[in-house]
């Protein structure tokens, strides 16, 4: 479910103090039901291999194009990333959180943990287009549980990376977004019920 900015921008968030420069794009709530101490588990289930995840022939195909485009464009070279284009957001982190946890390697190579707390985890990617932030808080619900919510913040690399995002903008609403929060769900239930189980 797509939720109002407020949603991330109400909450004490620690990612407020270190991308302030960055915009809110989407806030969206994840289909995670749990307890009070399970982000750990869902920041685990993020950074396994997301595009093997991908669970529609949508989300397949829309990462099968942007993988070429980035490759003929040459959007995503070394030297357009974090650490050579822009600086990594864990420059700016204050000492508590430099010296705390920085949240698990990605298999896939894209985003890179920026640091984790008991109920937030941010990552970072950059290209020629963006420099974007996945943040995922852990946030209590009405029923007396817990279940994560994604943010997604940007900063877009000049007019060029302002208009790519634009462009992009329909098919992260109809595909992607969709295609992962269904995904996320279908695994984090999986999931559940393995541990359940065993």
């Amino acid at each position: 479910m797509k939720l109002p900015a407020t949603a991330h921008t109400s909450r004490p968030w620690r990612i407020h103090e270190i991308a302030g420069d960055f915009t809110l794009e989407d806030v969206w709530a994840l289909p995670t039901p749990g307890g009070p101490d399970e982000l750990d588990r869902l920041v685990r289930q993020f950074t396994s291999d997301d595009e093997a995840r991908a669970s529609s022939p949508v989300q397949r195909f829309l990462f099968a194009v942007r993988r070429k485009l980035g490759k003929l464009l040459g959007w995503d070279k070394l030297d357009e990333g974090v650490g050579a284009r822009v600086p990594t957001l864990r420059d700016r982190l204050p000492a508590d959180l430099r010296e705390g946890p920085q949240g698990p390697a990605f298999r896939s190579g894209t985003f890179t943990s920026v640091y984790q707390t008991h109920d937030e985890w941010a990552a970072e990617m950059a290209n020629k287009t963006v420099h974007g932030v996945l943040h995922i808080g852990w946030v209590p619900d009405e029923s007396g549980g817990y279940h994560g919510q994604m943010a997604i913040l940007v900063k877009p690399n000049g007019l060029f990376g302002t208009l790519y995002m634009a462009a992009i903008k329909p098919f992260r609403y109809l595909g992607v977004y969709p295609a992962l929060i269904r995904s996320t769900g279908k695994e984090w239930e999986s999931n559940s019920r393995e541990t359940t189980a065993s």
